[in-house]
């Protein structure tokens, strides 16, 4: 699947497009460079699901909580991660599996680790400043 987001006007636009497609998946992997869009992107999807909670980048806490509807969803940005010993210390199976939504950030840097099931999806800016979302 491929959506394209032609500016920020359309982010709100494309997580709902993204959400009417996610299916039963419950752990998405965002993979793209700095700057690709990664949280933006994220944080569109959160309050398209309905979520009031104030949407940041994960990136020293590792893990933030949100809720929509009662039902919690788990933003990961592993950037800062030096080794997996810290996402094993974390007790990343317990949010990989509760089938809660997980919507991880930098995944390339816990690969080995990921649920087979979990979605790629993969963001690219283009020359002219949009996105292609890929999954």
């Amino acid at each position: 699947m491929e959506i394209r987001i032609n500016s920020i006007d359309g982010i709100r636009e494309a997580a709902r497009e993204f959400i009417q497609h996610i299916g039963e998946a419950r752990v998405f992997a965002f993979y793209g460079k700095m700057g690709a869009g990664k949280t933006t992107f994220v944080k569109a999807i959160c309050e398209e699901l309905g979520s009031t909670d104030v949407i940041t980048s994960p990136t020293f806490a590792i893990v933030n909580e949100y809720t929509s509807n009662d039902t919690p969803i788990y933003h990961f940005d592993f950037y800062r991660i030096k080794k997996l010993e810290e996402v094993y210390d974390m007790g990343y199976e317990e949010y990989f599996y509760s089938g809660a939504l997980c919507l991880i950030e930098w995944p390339e840097l816990i690969e080995e680790i990921l649920p087979d099931d979990a979605v790629r999806v993969s963001i690219t800016e283009q020359e002219d400043g949009s996105r292609t979302i890929m999954f």
